[in-house]
């Protein structure tokens, strides 16, 4: 004795109860399953995923930090800085990783399609020439040349701000 189907999709009333409770009890199980696999999904999402950008001539050329937190309780997020001159090139380039509150990160005119980057004790040298990012040992802990600005945290979230015009 099986389930049948009638012409109308309506299932049999002669078909065994255990078999109808069992094909509903299976979906029910799979529902909860999956809700439980998308809760935890969402509870293993990350806290930070943000991306924040100088622009230095339109939005074809930039400087852009990328910061990343895989899992919401890893204190440490992983950090890239996308150099972009389109069409030319773009390219992201992770650097050292950051703490869950952003340190700022000053940017300075260094020459040329040049900027000195300084977050923390770290140093780096960005170029959109040829779009490179590398870690630079700056001898004497001096800035290049003048503050362009900085990546901040500005009402909670990263923000570029633009240094003070000189007087």
């Amino acid at each position: 004795m099986g389930v049948r189907m009638l012409e109308t999709g309506a299932r049999d009333a002669g078909a065994p109860m255990s078999i109808r409770r069992g094909v509903r009890g299976g979906a029910g199980r799979a529902l909860r399953r999956g809700l439980a696999a998308v809760g935890l999904l969402a509870v293993l999402a990350g806290c930070e995923n943000s991306a924040t950008a100088y622009m230095i001539d339109g939005n074809q050329h930039a400087l852009i930090l990328v910061r990343e937190q895989k899992f919401f309780w890893d204190d440490e997020l992983r950090q890239a800085m996308v150099v972009s001159r389109l069409p030319a090139c773009q390219k992201r380039i992770r650097i050292h990783p950051g703490s869950a509150t952003l340190v700022e990160m000053k940017i300075y005119a260094a020459g040329d399609g040049l900027w000195a980057l300084h977050q923390g004790a770290r140093w780096y040298l960005a170029g959109t020439e040829e779009c490179r990012v590398q870690d630079w040992d700056n001898p004497g802990d001096r800035p290049p040349g003048a503050l362009v600005g900085s990546f901040v945290l500005k009402d909670g979230a990263p923000a570029f701000v633009p240094a003070p015009a000189a007087k």
